[in-house]
């Protein structure tokens, strides 16, 4: 995706903030952004929000809070993969020549407890077969078949990301913990045990977008946004990130993070061997480790071995999840793929300072949205 940039980021951290709204959140996230990107008002065309519970005008409640209004601004709705629907469209729009600014951002103040979506009928949710626990233990057992996945690795993938996170001050939780304590904590559904799960909570991130050689000279050198893709699924087998029970028991059937990962790195002319840093969907323990498979780190089957060879620590090959990962910080579903866009761009910065990958010069960032959706973006320098 040549020719667009991010020339500048802004987050609201994620966590539980009682009292603050979803607008509050998105002002103080747009507000860095732009004022990062040296961009004034009536500085950029167009805007598109990131949302999944925000409700109506979500965007324009954010921006007419700032006196920012006028332009177009579009809600853009995809599950936890709504940020990175709103960059891909927003990307779009510069490369088309329709634009040469755009800000982009996500917001989003969870109900408490399990997630819920319109996505699913009521049997299925009554069965288990929706975006609940159950439906990742589900998942996480048949890793434990593909790819020989213990309980010991899950928890080992929860000791990663919280040892990353406790250095992440937008991260909601901020403190180391062992396998010991992620093993004593109580079993939600087999075999996933509470602390292998993220939680739901709220904030906000904003980007800004600019075609290159326009971005103003006060900006920080900016990011290059290599590719920005969407891709929803394909009808697969039963345990697919996809609709459970399609009907279907082909395992060749693509996921819909592959169709994603493939198309970026045609985009970006890049394959899996060039990237330095990754942040990747990690809604529970297995999920980072299907995502290993999914987008190409290793071979089908070879996750647990990934993670075993200490590759995807901060101080290895290929660091997953420097920011903490949804472990970490929560996942606020609209602000989910943007909270890993500012992080990456950060880290190809090098402004991460103690989880800091040295010599970033390629990332992608990974999510999957009910719908079932799936976006991955490729950021470089």
């Amino acid at each position: 995706m040549s020719g667009v940039v991010i020339s500048g980021v802004g987050m609201h951290p994620f966590g539980r903030f009682e009292g603050v709204s979803t607008t509050d959140m998105g002002v103080l996230a747009v507000r860095a952004a732009l004022r990062e990107a040296g961009v004034p008002k009536g500085g950029f065309q167009a805007a598109f929000c990131g949302t999944a519970y925000g409700g109506v005008a979500t965007g324009h409640k954010v921006l007419s809070r700032l006196g920012l209004t006028g332009m177009p601004i579009v809600d853009v709705e995809a599950g936890c993969a709504s940020g990175g629907a709103a960059l891909m469209l927003a990307a779009g729009a510069i490369r088309a020549g329709q634009y040469d600014t755009v800000l982009v951002f996500g917001v989003e103040k969870m109900p408490k407890g399990i997630i819920r979506s319109s996505f699913f009928e009521p049997w299925q949710e009554e069965a288990g077969l929706a975006a609940t626990p159950s439906f990742f233990a589900l998942r996480a057992q048949r890793l434990a078949v593909s790819s020989g996945v213990t309980k010991e690795h899950l928890a080992a993938v929860v000791v990663k990301n919280r040892r990353h996170g406790a250095s992440n001050v937008d991260a909601m939780f901020q403190k180391e913990v062992s396998a010991e304590e992620v093993l004593a904590s109580r079993v939600v559904c087999e075999p996933l045990h509470l602390f292998m799960l993220c939680s739901p909570n709220e904030g906000a991130a904003a980007v800004v977008l600019t075609r290159d050689g326009s971005h103003p000279d006060s900006a920080p050198t900016p990011v290059t946004l290599a590719g920005a893709v969407l891709r929803s699924h394909l009808p697969g087998s039963v345990l697919s990130e996809s609709t459970p029970l399609s009907g279907l028991t082909d395992d060749d059937v693509p996921s819909a993070t592959s169709l994603a990962a493939t198309a970026a790195f045609e985009e970006a002319d890049l394959g899996p061997e060039d990237l330095d840093v990754v942040e990747c969907q990690d809604t529970d323990a297995a999920r980072e480790l299907l995502s290993y498979e999914e987008i190409g780190l290793c071979d089908p089957g070879g996750s647990a071995d990934l993670l075993v060879s200490g590759a995807t620590n901060l101080g290895g090959r290929l660091p997953v999840n420097p920011s903490g990962g949804l472990l970490s910080k929560g996942e606020p579903l609209g602000a989910s793929a943007l909270g890993q866009v500012v992080e990456l761009v950060r880290q190809l910065r090098g402004e991460c300072g103690p989880r800091q990958v040295e010599g970033a010069r390629a990332a992608l960032s990974h999510t999957v949205g009910r719908g079932a959706n799936a976006g991955v973006v490729i950021l470089t320098r």
